[in-house]
């Protein structure tokens, strides 16, 4: 049933993301296959021939023919790479030339067998990287691959064939193919083939067919390459009916998870889980629960478990660490919180009596599960879940341990002794037990034991008559012993339990505010390379190894000297690797498929908008990072270092816009202003002095000192327009020096009067001030803001308006008020007067808008304030408010 309606956004934003990705990638074809023989290669060529001769550019990059003629007929008139040659133990390996063919950057590639593994000293481990490589390049790809190579099929195929294929890739491969195509041929026309010798010379051919190729096993792995193909082709259709907003009606998704161990069979858990998640079309999650017992594990135990989730962690499910007491209790409650639908786990192999001795993981999920499925898979009978290992007797910290309880059991003793008149026998038992936790709180679960058992021993020998023998009088303490050491068991194992569970919840702790470090610190950075200091400190401290980031130059090309430490933990030759990291954003170095020979493991810093550098970390011990709980708390420090750089980068961008953005509109402003206050006065000049020289002796002498008037009147203006913006420049640039002296202000209010005598001819200045009042400021600086302040009132008010100046001390600061009795401030515009190149909006005022911003810049110099606003009774005023150093110096009277 078709569904129409409005599709998710989410869905349509990850159509638009991944339209825009397949724009620059180039694309991959897989020549697919049930086995050697069936023509892969032939219809590879074939299909690169036909694409050739539509005028495609097709280049070989590798191509095995095995010496078949049909097949190297094929590769006539084709370009072929050189390959590039490798010394390995004495022995000169040919192999893909990466490099070369990144180069050539041809429009069609061919590279025979997808699941090659690469000489040492490639860059990358397996060929299908290279693969990746080229496609993220821009550059197609065609490419072979037969069933028996694909990860979660290699237990089916050893299983049939009894052959294990060590080469092996990630079926996530496969899956990312954009064109699949199925090379298949019948078994009697492939084993034809077997026997005239078009697939191996003939006596290899003979021992094939009786092994390999039998054709039981060509059946098998035929159904397996056909079902394979037809998940694939399921998943087009799924692909299909998405993009056409054909909705499922499946009410709920799938979601199950699969429980390993350190045992060997967790590899063939994970691999049927991986194809029952593909069945399904289920999100899947690899799951390992750490109990007590197991938190104390050998090396081997570990390594064994780090493998099983590196593997699940490979094949793409989700790898979970828990912890608990119980397993089945650990996996059904982080079931119950993903919504998981299926639990897998492997079937518990052993004697009857150890399952109901011990109990059973299967039989409690099956009792406990409720709707939730257990699907337990068959297989070779499965290695017992490894204890911790016992202490060594020579190893100093057993010693220790032995010591210590052995320590504690004497000290009891010794304390029951003088006491054994006193209390009853069982009374002293409970001192004992008291020994055990204080043993358990410090020791391994083998030396609690042995604390227990050595209680018990104690007790009767020393506290139970008769004394120094283990001989009893009554048979009733023989119940008395046998309860001691099974309470003694059950309180060390409980106290232990504890002490581990503690243990988990500080390792927690600590994670946790490791991660609320990492975003205090980087929320408060305000400049990218001290926010990526701040992450490489906090790292170095959590992952106890040495960290370094690096970023990118302007060109985008990683530098040694763009980097968080001072010192170099890495060696500058892999200052490459970092930025193959860089440029793929994908993690290589130690421990990785990708350039594993690395000194250190290098991960990409993703942002939201793509790299912004490389996070280098050279662990100090080689297992430290290798549990993938660390692994992906390392991910989440990249994510979040390279999420805050770029936030500051973003900010930082913004401000520098912004800046841009201000100075384009100073610029505009500049441009506007100066382009009609210069012209106005020099076009009247011009015109004046014109006149004067070509008509004066036709004008009369009143008309030419107008003209003349008229032209000092102008060049006086266009003086004080290029004065102010000189003077604003200077203000701004902080070369201004302030020489501040005490002046009588009614002496500085004249001087400014005097200037503006033309200016303010036919107008009432009324003052009003104190004769002695003094301030303490630099005389020419001061006297052109009150310049400034009564020009701009006697230019934006009618003509023969009053302007009155009042000024008054008060708490040691001199207030200075210039009004006027003009139309005032238009509503808002009180603030916006003292932005530079902002004029009024009277009608017929001129000016660049520099007088009130110089004013302005002056007053704060003096360390002062000044404001506009508009008077109750009409008019705008302008006041001043200037601090005092103290009283003015009495001045003598000569």
């Amino acid at each position: 049933m078709v569904e129409s309606g409005r599709p998710n956004p989410e869905e349509l934003l990850a159509r638009v993301q991944q339209g825009a990705r397949q724009a620059t990638r180039g694309r991959l074809k897989i020549f697919f296959g049930a086995s050697p023989g069936v023509g892969k290669t032939f219809a590879m060529l074939e299909a690169a021939r036909q694409q050739r001769q539509a005028g495609i550019d097709v280049v070989v990059g590798v191509v095995e023919t095995h010496g078949r003629q049909e097949t190297q007929a094929l590769l006539e008139g084709t370009e072929v790479l050189p390959r590039r040659e490798v010394s390995h133990r004495g022995i000169t390996l040919k192999e893909f030339d990466l490099d070369a063919a990144l180069a050539r950057r041809p429009r069609l590639l061919l590279v025979d067998e997808l699941a090659h593994t690469n000489a040492p000293g490639s860059r990358h481990v397996k060929r299908w990287q290279d693969v990746f490589e080229l496609i993220d390049a821009g550059i197609d790809v065609y490419t072979t691959l037969n069933v028996q190579h694909l990860d979660s099929l290699n237990d089916v195929v050893a299983q049939i064939t009894g052959v294990v294929v060590r080469e092996t890739l990630p079926d996530s491969v496969l899956d990312q193919a954009d064109d699949i195509e199925l090379v298949d041929l019948p078994v009697e026309e492939l084993r034809k083939r077997m026997e005239e010798g078009k697939v191996y010379v003939p006596d290899q051919a003979q021992r094939a067919m009786s092994g390999f190729f039998r054709p039981g096993n060509l059946i098998a792995l035929r159904e397996l390459a056909l079902r394979r193909t037809a998940d694939r082709v399921d998943a087009q259709m799924r692909l299909y009916r998405r993009d056409h907003s054909i909705r499922s009606n499946w009410p709920v998704m799938e979601r199950l998870i699969v429980s390993v161990g350190p045992s060997p069979f967790s590899a063939k858990l994970i691999r049927a889980a991986k194809r029952i998640a593909e069945r399904l079309e289920a999100e899947w999650i690899v799951a390992y629960v750490e109990t007590p017992a197991q938190a104390g594990a050998s090396e081997e135990t570990r390594r064994r478990v780090q493998s099983a989730l590196r593997l699940g962690d490979r094949m793409g499910a989700e790898t979970v660490t828990l912890t608990g007491s119980n397993v089945a209790d650990a996996l059904l409650t982080y079931a119950r919180s993903r919504n998981v639908s299926r639990i897998v786990l492997g079937k518990q192999a052993g004697p009857l009596w150890k399952r109901l001795w011990r109990g059973s993981v299967f039989d409690d999920l099956v009792a406990k599960s409720g709707d939730i499925e257990i699907i337990a898979i068959s297989g070779e009978p499965e290695t017992p879940m490894l204890s911790p290992q016992p202490l060594a007797v020579s190893h100093p910290i057993a010693w220790v341990q032995v010591a210590w309880a052995a320590a504690i059991v004497a000290l009891i003793t010794a304390m029951s002794l003088p006491l054994r008149g006193v209390l009853n026998p069982v009374n002293l038992a409970m001192f004992y037990l008291l020994g055990v936790v204080a043993v358990a709180t410090r020791s391994s679960r083998r030396v609690a034991l042995f604390a227990c058992v050595l209680s018990v021993a104690a007790f009767d020998l020393f506290c139970v008559p008769p004394y120094l023998t283990f001989a009893v009088s009554d048979y009733e303490y023989l119940l008395t012993f046998a309860v001691m050491l099974i309470v003694a068991v059950l309180i060390a194992s409980l106290t232990i339990r504890v002490r581990s569970q503690a243990q988990h919840a500080v390792q927690r702790e600590a994670r946790t505010q490791a991660l609320y470090r990492l975003t205090r610190e980087l929320s408060r950075e305000t400049r990218w390379m001290e926010a990526g200091r701040a992450a490489t400190a906090i790292a170095r401290e959590v992952f106890g190894a040495k960290v370094v980031l690096f970023f990118p130059e302007e060109g985008g090309k990683i530098s040694l000297s763009q980097r968080t430490t001072d010192d170099l933990p890495v060696p500058a030759s892999e200052v490459g690797i970092a930025q193959w990291v860089f440029d793929h954003g994908q993690t290589a170095g130690q421990g990785m498929d990708t350039l594993p020979g690395a000194s250190a493991l290098y991960l990409p810093l993703k942002g939201s908008q793509g790299q912004v550098g490389v996070l280098a970390v050279v662990p100090t011990e080689s297992a430290h990072l290798e549990s993938p709980e660390q692994f992906h708390l390392l991910e989440i420090f990249a994510s979040q270092t390279a999420l805050a750089i770029e936030r500051i980068q973003a900010a930082s961008a913004a401000r520098e816009a912004h800046l841009r953005a201000e100075t384009e509109q100073m610029r505009s402003g500049l441009l506007s202003a100066v382009s009609h206050d210069l012209r106005t006065p020099l076009s009247a000049i011009t015109g004046a002095a014109s006149s004067l020289r070509s008509q004066s002796h036709q004008f009369s002498e009143n008309t030419r000192q107008e003209l003349l008037e008229s032209i000092e009147s102008e060049a006086d203006r266009l003086s004080r327009l290029v004065n102010n913006l000189l003077e604003m420049t200077r203000l701004e640039s902080g070369s201004v020096q302030v020489r501040r002296e005490w002046y009588p202000l009614e002496e500085l209010t004249g001087a400014a009067l005097t200037r503006l005598g033309r200016v303010l001819e036919g107008r009432k200045v009324t003052t009003s001030m104190p004769a002695d009042l003094m301030v303490f400021v630099d005389a020419v600086l001061f006297e052109q803001v009150l310049w400034n302040l009564l020009e701009n009132a006697s230019k934006y008010t009618p003509a023969g308006s009053p302007i009155s100046i009042a000024a008054w001390e008060h708490n040691k600061e001199v207030a200075i008020e210039i009004s006027d009795s003009g139309p005032g401030f238009a509503s808002g515009e009180e603030h916006l007067v003292w932005d530079k190149f902002y004029r009024g909006r009277a009608a017929g005022a001129r000016g660049a808008g520099l007088g009130l911003p110089i004013c302005r810049a002056i007053v704060t110099a003096h360390g002062g304030r000044i404001e506009a606003a508009n008077r109750p009774d009409g008019g705008a005023v302008i006041r001043i408010q200037l601090s005092q150093p103290g009283p003015p110096p009495e001045v003598p009277v000569d």
